[in-house]
């Protein structure tokens, strides 16, 4: 293979070459040699005509491709469009709207929407890396239409009376020095943001929040540090202004790139803002797409989840 790309217009040349795309993906899928994605075995042969592998097990469909098993699959689109559009999303810092990217590729703005779904759940944080400790900032905030935007009418119908009626509320938690995790959650109750603290945060660890923790803190459990933003917005090492970055960069690539994200499927914006976010430091924008394209495997979103038709797995997994 050529020189691995390390620039948007080396990836552009790249992967305009079949081959590359393969092997690319291959030597990522499959450090340690192809082996069959439905029984595992590593006795496969490749066959270049058809450029796909064929597993010598006997067992049903023995024949397979880079694709099985993976984000791609079942997409007639070619690896070359798939992994230009990843390399977008990825190092793009607010984002990329689906119509840019069908008119970059050359694709329907409908699969180009599709695409970005689906790169956007190899994008997960799959929470291998366990709990956040040490000083961990906690704060929530609203997505939603501005009232002051809408028309008195549909005000009226929504009955959006304040800033936060009928906007939806996510869940922030940075460990400074470490991830940042994010969540939609269906209000800001104690029982809820106490749940949500307590399956992420390990007991002991030092919290920051403003001053909406007095009706959720546990004294008990976590050491608070917390800060009236009505008087302040830093008291010593106590502040939220992490995570303050965090929804600066997430509402930017909202309003800004992707203009109207539906309740439905603002985990997965959340999702993509956050993997830059945690893999920002000490990453170029080569390795950031390196690390997305060894998460591509094992997850699927056909078009009927993505569009409500059946629930997708990740809310089974919610």
């Amino acid at each position: 293979m050529a020189s691995e790309p390390k620039t948007l217009q080396e990836a552009i040349v790249y992967f305009s070459n079949p081959v590359n795309c393969r092997e690319y993906v291959v030597a990522r899928r499959w450090a340690k040699g192809v082996t069959c994605p439905r029984c595992g075995s590593d006795k496969v042969a490749f066959l270049e005509k058809y450029n796909r592998w064929q597993c010598n097990t006997r067992h049903d469909a023995r024949q397979f491709t880079v694709k099985t098993g993976t984000i791609f699959e079942d997409s007639p689109l070619g690896l070359d469009k798939w992994l230009a559009a990843m390399w977008l999303i990825v190092n793009c810092k607010n984002g990329i709207s689906s119509y840019e990217v069908a008119r970059d590729l050359k694709v329907s703005q409908k699969s180009a929407w599709h695409m970005l779904h689906r790169i956007r759940l190899a994008m997960q944080d799959d929470l291998t890396g366990g709990m956040l400790g040490g000083e961990v900032e906690v704060d929530e905030t609203f997505i939603g239409g501005k009232a002051r935007n809408m028309h008195r009418s549909r005000r009226i119908k929504a009955n959006v009376q304040s800033a936060q009626k009928g906007k939806t509320v996510v869940l922030g938690l940075l460990e400074r020095e470490g991830k940042v995790r994010a969540t939609v959650i269906p209000d800001r109750s104690k029982k809820v943001m106490q749940e949500n603290v307590r399956g992420n945060v390990e007991p002991g660890s030092n919290l920051y929040s403003d001053e909406a923790a007095h009706y959720w803190r546990m004294d008990d459990e976590y050491i608070h540090g917390i800060v009236n933003h009505m008087e302040a917005y830093v008291k010593g090492n106590i502040h939220t202004n992490g995570l303050e970055n965090f929804w600066s960069l997430l509402k930017r690539s909202i309003g800004g790139s992707y203009v109207s994200v539906e309740p439905f499927h603002l985990f997965r914006y959340i999702d993509e803002q956050a993997f830059r976010f945690n893999n920002r430091k000490g990453m170029n924008d080569s390795d950031r797409f390196d690390l997305a394209v060894r998460s591509i495997v094992g997850k699927r979103l056909t078009w009927a989840e993505v569009t409500g038709k059946v629930m997708d797995r990740q809310a089974q997994i919610n």
